[in-house]
């Protein structure tokens, strides 16, 4: 069998959604929800599944061509490893400056290492977006998120 990209990328996707199945079946329930319809592990369960599926049909349909074959050439490694070091930067600094400007500084820098270099429109691609989804989880949805330990620390 020639194993292409879509092979590959089907196991990978298969192996997440397994995974994720799993560590959802740890979740913790109340005590008397594993008796109800709905708990905190239906959705996490009902997305691995369809992930496997949708994974075990990626497979299936995956192309045979030989001119298919993965080829290493022309991806950029380099700009794939920044960004997971960026974001890795993002969820240490979500601890240190919140969430609102922790989101916008990572927002700003993805759009940099992607090729963006204008501060107009890095700052309007990033501000309104940050705001939006601080304002909807903090204001709409009641979720709190910590102001960061250091406007806690000078703020009070």
């Amino acid at each position: 069998m020639t194993m292409t990209k879509d092979h590959i990328g089907g196991l990978i996707f298969l192996l997440l959604s397994i995974a994720y199945g799993y560590y959802a079946r740890q979740i913790p329930l109340l005590p008397g929800d594993e008796f109800e319809p709905f708990h905190a592990q239906s959705l996490p369960n009902a997305l691995a599944i369809i992930g496997a599926a949708l994974a075990f049909v990626l497979l299936i349909t995956a192309s045979k061509q030989p001119d298919d074959r993965l080829r290493l050439s022309g991806y950029h490694f380099l700009l794939v490893a920044k960004l997971l070091l960026l974001t890795v930067a993002f969820a240490l600094a979500l601890n240190w400056i919140g969430f609102l400007l922790a989101t916008l500084l990572f927002l700003i820098g993805g759009y940099w290492l992607l090729g963006e270099r204008r501060i107009k429109v890095l700052l309007i691609a990033s501000v309104p977006f940050a705001v939006a989804i601080w304002f909807i989880l903090t204001q709409l949805l009641d979720i709190y998120l910590a102001p960061g330990r250091l406007f806690a620390g000078l703020g009070g």
